[in-house]
């Protein structure tokens, strides 16, 4: 009974270790990285994200996303451009740019990823950098006082009567240099409270298939994936050549008839006698 008693108990350890396993195991590779950029205070961000759907679902994709973004309200996302072009038979590329409230703006991102993943798409490129906007605010900052105090001593010189002309007309231009540095930083403090306030957020779509490699943790499927592509290679190159060779032939068909037809001398009968 002893015995059994710890059998039972080495069992029910063994199969916690699995199921922790199967817990701390790593994420499907073309799943966006967990990654929590939104503590950064003061950081502005630009996410973009580029992602890969069958030709016929890519149109549906970025209407899925367009309708997301519509349902959060004007004042958490708006849609700021938007491409879709038809390159050629089964080539589709499209565009879409947005700019979201920064504290809902990875969320979104990550959505997204997984509406593409359900229409058997997949994420091909990440891309999320950051700029440090609160620290250039606060050095647009201090060199707006440091202009302050200038000006108010420029204009102190100025309101002197004993400068002469020529000191008068560079204590002028000291203060218009002085007056365009002042409109230089409030548009740049603006562009960076900007960023703060709004992030941008653009997603790339492009036709075709997933990434086609052999996948060793389920090599049948993997297998059968790269059996399927290279079938549809050979025939697409297959057909490719005929496009391009096949007119040529035809031509030189047609022109070795008419020669053989119209211009190649009859053959001469052997005369009599």
């Amino acid at each position: 009974m002893r015995r059994r008693m710890a059998s039972l108990v080495v069992l029910a350890a063994m199969l916690a270790g699995c199921g922790k396993v199967a817990e701390d195991s790593p994420t499907d590779p073309q799943q966006l990285p967990d990654v929590a950029l939104t503590a950064a205070s003061g950081v502005a961000f630009t996410y973009r994200y580029a992602f890969r759907l069958p030709f016929d679902r890519v149109a549906a994709a970025q209407e899925a996303h367009a309708q997301a973004c519509e349902r959060l309200g004007t004042a958490r996302c708006r849609i700021t451009g938007m491409q879709y072009r038809v390159l050629g038979e089964k080539r589709i590329e499209g565009m879409l740019s947005f700019r979201l409230a920064p504290d809902i703006a990875r969320r979104f991102g990550k959505a997204a990823e997984g509406e593409v993943r359900t229409a058997g798409g997949a994420l091909v490129d990440a891309e999320i950098t950051g700029t440090d906007a609160g620290r250039d605010i606060a050095a647009l900052t201090a060199q707006r006082r440091s202009d302050a105090a200038a000006m108010k001593q420029v204009e102190a010189d100025l309101a002197g009567t004993d400068r002469e002309a020529g000191d008068r007309i560079d204590l002028q231009e000291r203060r218009a240099e002085l007056q365009r540095n002042h409109a230089a930083a409030d548009a740049a403090i603006a562009d960076r409270r900007d960023s703060l306030a709004a992030t941008p957020m653009t997603f790339t779509y492009a036709s075709g298939g997933g990434i086609g490699t052999f996948d060793t943790s389920a090599p049948f499927a993997s297998a059968v994936g790269l059996a399927r592509d290279s079938v549809v290679l050979t025939i697409t190159i297959a057909l490719g050549l005929l496009g391009l060779a096949g007119p040529p032939v035809l031509l030189g068909l047609l022109l070795w008839w008419l020669w053989r037809r119209f211009v190649r001398p009859a053959p001469q009968r052997p005369s009599d006698g």
